[in-house]
C-alpha cells in the first residue's frame, strides 16, 4: 500500500478542473493506455499568453489524477514562459510529496504541459522516442535520452530512481544491464571524472531543440500514407486554436502535396481575413507534415 500524503488523497477524491474543454486553445497528450498512464492536458490561452482555463483528463493511478488536478491549479493565471519553468519536482511538491515509485506521474504532467503551451505557439511537439534516441525499455518505449533527462533534471543516483521516474525497467527488467551502464556514465560526469559528450553519436541534450528543424529537414519522403497520418494529425492541432476565435477548419482533400481544406464560421470572412488563416493553416502544416507542403480552399 502506498503512503500517499493528506494532498494526494484529497486532489485524488475530489480533483479540480477534472474534464475536456470545449474551447481549449492548446492541448498536451502524453502516455499511452498500453503502457497504463495517459493525460491528456487542456489549456485556454488569451492573446497575452496568460493561461486562463486549464483542465485534464487522466487515466491512471491516484497519483497520476492528483498529479494532473494540482497542476491544473498551478498554471491558472500564470504566463506560459513561468508555467514552462515547472517541473515534475514543482509538481510533487505541491502535492506534499509523491511516493518514490510514482513520481513519473508528476513527470507525466511537465511533459504535458510543455507539450500543450509548444502546440500553441506553433510549434512542433518534441520528438517522439521512436524519433530521438535509442530505445532502452521496450515494454514502456522509453529511450536512453528520455533516462539521461530524467537522472540530471532529478539527481538521480540509483537503478531505482530512474525505475520510479521514467517507469524504465520496471516490466521484464530485460534492459536493466543498459539502464545501469547508462547511469553510471551519468554519475561519472557529474563527478567530473568524464566529460559531457555525446552518447553514441547522439546531441547532448542541451543541443535536442537546435537539431529538430535539422531532423526535419533530413527526414526520408514521406509515403502517401505516412503523409496522410500527419495532416490529420495536423488538423487536430489546429481546429482549436481556429475554434477558439468562432472559425473551423475541415480536411477535404490531400493530393500529393497539397492540402485541400473548407473554412468555416469566422474563417469564411473577407478575402485578407482567409488568407490569413490559410497562411496560419499552410505554416502548421509545415512544420507537422514536411516543409515543401501547400494549403488550398477547397
Amino acid at each position: 500500500m502506498w503512503e500517499y500524503s493528506q494532498k494526494v488523497q484529497d486532489f485524488f477524491l475530489k480533483p479540480h478542473n477534472a474534464g475536456p474543454m470545449e474551447d481549449a486553445n492548446a492541448i498536451g497528450e502524453v502516455g499511452s493506455l498500453a503502457c497504463g498512464d495517459a493525460l491528456k492536458l487542456y489549456l485556454k490561452i488569451d492573446d497575452k499568453g496568460v493561461i486562463q482555463k486549464a483542465t485534464f483528463e487522466t487515466f491512471g493511478c491516484a497519483s497520476a489524477i492528483a498529479s494532473s488536478s494540482v497542476l491544473t491549479d498551478m498554471v491558472i493565471g500564470m504566463h506560459v514562459e513561468d508555467a514552462l519553468k515547472i517541473k515534475n519536482a514543482d509538481i510533487a511538491k505541491a502535492l506534499d510529496g509523491l511516493p518514490r515509485e510514482k513520481m513519473h506521474c508528476s513527470v507525466m504532467g511537465q511533459e504535458a504541459l510543455e507539450a500543450a503551451i509548444r502546440q500553441w505557439k506553433g510549434e512542433p511537439p518534441m520528438p517522439k522516442a521512436q524519433e530521438e534516441g535509442k530505445l532502452v525499455c521496450k515494454c514502456f518505449n522509453v529511450t536512453d535520452l528520455t533516462i539521461i533527462k530524467a537522472i540530471r533534471e532529478n539527481n538521480l543516483s540509483t537503478l531505482e530512481d530512474v525505475t520510479s521516474f521514467t517507469k524504465a525497467g520496471g516490466g521484464c527488467q530485460n534492459c536493466l544491464d543498459e539502464i545501469a551502464e547508462i547511469l553510471e556514465r551519468e554519475l561519472k560526469i557529474r563527478s567530473g571524472e568524464l566529460p559531457d559528450t555525446p552518447v553514441s553519436g547522439k546531441p547532448l541534450l542541451s543541443d535536442m531543440h537546435k537539431k529538430e528543424e535539422a531532423c526535419a529537414t533530413a527526414a526520408a519522403p514521406l509515403t502517401n500514407l505516412e503523409r496522410m497520418q500527419k495532416v490529420m494529425a495536423a488538423i487536430q492541432l489546429i481546429r482549436p486554436q481556429l475554434q477558439a476565435d468562432g472559425g473551423d477548419v475541415e480536411l477535404k482533400d490531400i493530393k500529393d502535396k497539397t492540402v485541400y481544406v473548407a473554412l468555416k464560421g469566422h474563417c469564411q470572412g473577407c478575402p485578407a481575413s482567409k488568407a490569413t488563416v490559410k497562411g496560419f493553416i499552410e505554416q502548421i502544416m509545415r512544420m507537422q507534415v514536411e516543409p515543401d507542403i501547400t494549403v488550398e480552399e477547397a
